[in-house]
């Protein structure tokens, strides 16, 4: 990883962050694997990102509701996504917005991995999923 110095609007020092494709800090859960570009102190809790991948078949942590806002890019294969009491099928190139405090869930169905990045506002994500996933 290569960072860089900048400045953040509230005056407070901030670093840029480089990682290499694969790079980040993961979590590994069943068939499900989070890495985490950037979040909390990183982006003054402004907002976090990070990239999600699903083997086949893999079910979602359940229908659940944040207090942030989450967009998900569909960066390869089929995400399943729910939202608004429905599933919906989020194909390659897809953007889903899940406004906080909405009922959400992603699962993959089919029969091949599944990639998103996942941009969350406001920041510091990455603390709930270091409790879920241990």
């Amino acid at each position: 990883m290569s960072i860089h110095s900048a400045s953040s609007s509230r005056g407070s020092p901030r670093r840029g962050i480089f990682w290499a494709p694969g790079e980040g800090r993961a979590y590994r859960k069943g068939g499900q694997t989070g890495i985490f570009k950037a979040d909390g102190e990183e982006t003054d809790n402004d907002y976090s990102i990070s990239e999600w991948w699903l083997e086949p078949k893999t079910d979602g942590i359940g229908v659940h509701v944040n207090s942030c806002d989450h967009v998900y890019y569909v960066l390869e294969g089929v995400l399943t996504v729910f939202m608004d009491g429905r599933w919906l099928r989020a194909e390659k190139g897809a953007c889903v917005v899940i406004p906080g405090g909405v009922p959400h869930d992603f699962e993959n169905r089919e029969e091949t991995r599944v990639g998103f990045l996942n941009v969350n506002v406001p920041g510091d994500f990455e603390r709930s999923i270091a409790r879920i996933f241990g």
